[in-house]
């Protein structure tokens, strides 16, 4: 291993003392010092010839992954974004209840709105899928784009990823903990506008037993876990945009266009999406089947588009996370 690889230059007062040993030969001070300059954690075996490096271990993956977290979370500009975010719930539930106030009432079947927001006045817990749904097709996936699109770019374009380039984890654990950071912040942030929809609809409306979509009345706890669920299945549905975002951050050392690179992408898709002459694209569009997630409020649940829609996020992640690995790895984006 070069001392280049090791990242630490032989100390010479090893190689003095080498060279001055009592087999008067220089070369074995020689070995020495490239035994050391094999740096901390290669060593050397008996005959002077550096061992073979120590493969990171999955501590110092963890380490790296929290160290993701950290500057994640750490962002004035992602601590914003989520209280934009819990402030959507509180919006809605402050307009349904003025609606509401003087005896009116709202989605009266009027097919404006997510097919559970007129169920909002009589149970509070139906602020949570009105939530969700009113942030999923623009709130949500804008700030996972900006999140995904700034992981990489943010960093080249700062100059600290080639710090982090010469840490032994490597480039593709380097990756692998950036994206798993977002699906992170992806799914805290779906977590925060269900949170904020549970809190401000239990203090607009009633609570109790849910009657779902079908017709089936369940009770309050049941209907909790199915809120969790549904915010579950809505994080799971912004991976594929979370993978397109990663590989706009790998082409650019600039984080203000991959942030918005992504977030234009995510607009011509939504437009593309709602043009009908388009209607033989629209399935393979990472968008199609993200309101899917009302079937869990059936019983039975629906699970067909629920599936369909994993498949097709799994699908963007292999394909745009391989883009992203083969472009991480094999190009110099830290110039």
């Amino acid at each position: 291993m070069s001392r280049a690889e090791s990242g630490t230059e032989p100390p010479r007062t090893g190689a003095t003392g080498a060279g001055m040993s009592g087999t008067g030969t220089t070369g074995a001070g020689t070995t020495g010092a490239g035994a050391a300059g094999a740096g901390a954690g290669a060593g050397t075996v008996e005959d002077g010839t550096p061992a073979a490096p120590r493969r990171p271990g999955p501590l110092r993956s963890l380490g790296l992954f929290r160290s993701e977290l950290g500057i994640t979370f750490r962002r004035w500009r992602t601590l914003v974004l989520l209280a934009v975010l819990a402030g959507v719930p509180l919006l809605v539930g402050i307009a349904v209840r003025i609606e509401t106030g003087d005896g009116g009432t709202v989605g009266d079947g009027g097919g404006e709105g997510p097919p559970f927001i007129g169920q909002i006045t009589n149970n509070g817990l139906f602020l949570v899928f009105t939530a969700l749904a009113a942030t999923l097709p623009f709130f949500l996936p804008m700030t996972v784009g900006v999140v995904a699109g700034d992981s990489v770019a943010g960093e080249a374009g700062a100059g600290t990823l080639r710090y982090l380039l010469v840490a032994p984890a490597g480039r593709t654990r380097l990756l692998l903990a950036k994206f798993t950071a977002v699906l992170v912040f992806c799914l805290a942030a779906t977590l925060t506008v269900a949170l904020s929809a549970l809190a401000v609809g239990a203090l607009l409306f009633p609570l109790g037993d849910v009657t779902l979509l079908s017709g089936t009345t369940v009770p309050f706890t049941e209907g909790l876990l199915r809120a969790l669920a549904t915010a579950v299945a809505v994080a799971a549905s912004l991976a594929g945009l979370a993978a397109l975002g990663l590989f706009v951050s790998t082409l650019t050392n600039s984080g203000v266009a991959a942030m918005a690179t992504t977030v234009g992408l995510l607009i011509a898709v939504q437009i593309v999406g709602a043009i009908p002459q388009l209607d033989m694209v629209h399935p393979y569009l990472f968008p199609h089947h993200w309101m899917s997630f009302a079937d869990l409020l059936r019983d039975p649940v629906y699970w067909d588009d629920l599936l369909d829609n994993l498949g097709l996020q799994g699908l963007y992640v292999a394909v745009f996370g391989s883009a992203a690995w083969a472009r991480f790895t094999n190009r110099d984006i830290t110039v």
